[in-house]
């Protein structure tokens, strides 16, 4: 009877060890479920506008055509009106020559005062451009056709653009370009031809581009034009913030919230891109979605998340 006692008493003891384990099990659980971390997010809303996709190349400042400014006759350089680097304007002077026979009649005219021919002839420019160079100084001897100067002349300025050959199909679209310059300054230009080889060095064709602009640009500058290559009137766009990559950036995703409290992961394709926006060629996303901004990086699929702004 005594043992009896002891063992209903044992299994008394049992039962509520086992109880106040389920307890303290069921106590944590609830304990867990309530601290549950939520990551807080920011969003934004999928945008459709209208995207263009372009490359830029680099064009170089040349000038196709310059004439020689050559003396017209014998004799010494009495005046140098012009400089290196000097715009000149057409029928501009330029330089002063004393023909040989005047200063043979120097040399006359100390002995006899009634002589007096100075035999100075005036050289002027053919057209407007650029004194480029100048091979004489003031005093020296020139002969009837010497060459004096070389002009560049304004109007033959043209870019020199230099396409890649896997992008020569797109020139026919961008005969009407922008010419973007070192200074940000952008002008218009029209592709007129193409020179008749290619680059050996860098296997490029390469394209005159006229800039449709009267200023005076120097020769050799180096500037840019982009060719427009595809453009999308209603392109899904996201900012670069909201799209993730894999290290090796070859897997893209966004993170679009399920309901409010969970975002799941999407795999996308990308488009054009540039330093704020990213285009979505696919999947396609409804104007209701929303997508995570930030708080997305390092997010699992079906992430617990927390709105904070929308």
């Amino acid at each position: 009877m005594l043992m009896n006692r002891r063992t209903h008493y044992i299994i008394f003891l049992l039962m509520v060890v086992m109880g106040l384990q389920f307890s303290c099990k069921q106590g944590t659980k609830t304990s867990e479920e309530v601290s549950e971390v939520k990551t807080p997010v920011t969003l934004v809303p999928v945008t459709f506008k209208s995207v263009t996709s372009t490359v830029s190349l680099p064009a170089v400042a040349t000038y196709m055509n310059k004439s020689i400014i050559r003396a017209t006759i014998t004799g010494t350089i009495e005046k140098i009106l012009i400089n290196p680097g000097e715009f000149i304007a057409a029928d501009q002077l330029l330089f002063t020559i004393r023909t040989r026979e005047a200063m043979a009649l120097d040399k006359k005219a100390q002995l006899d005062s009634s002589l007096n021919f100075k035999g100075l002839i005036n050289i002027t420019s053919h057209k407007e451009g650029v004194i480029n160079s100048i091979s004489y100084q003031k005093g020296d001897y020139v002969q009837e056709g010497d060459e004096m100067a070389v002009v560049s002349e304004q109007n033959s300025l043209v870019f020199i653009l230099d396409v890649p050959f896997e992008l020569d199909k797109y020139i026919e679209k961008n005969r009407n370009c922008r010419i973007i310059l070192p200074d940000d300054r952008q002008i218009n230009g029209t592709i007129t031809g193409k020179l008749p080889e290619m680059d050996m060095q860098s296997q490029t064709i390469r394209y005159v581009v006229k800039p449709q602009s009267a200023d005076r640009l120097p020769g050799n500058l180096i500037a840019s034009i982009n060719l427009v290559k595809s453009t999308n009137e209603r392109a899904l766009v996201l900012p670069k913030q909201a799209v993730l990559g894999d290290e090796t950036q070859t897997e893209f995703w966004v993170m679009k919230l399920l309901n409010d409290s969970t975002a799941i992961k999407i795999i996308v394709n990308k488009g054009f891109e540039n330093n704020e926006e990213v285009e979505i060629r696919n999947p396609e996303f409804l104007p209701s979605d929303r997508i995570v901004l930030t708080g997305n990086y390092g997010l699992p699929d079906t992430a617990r998340v927390t709105i904070i702004k929308e």
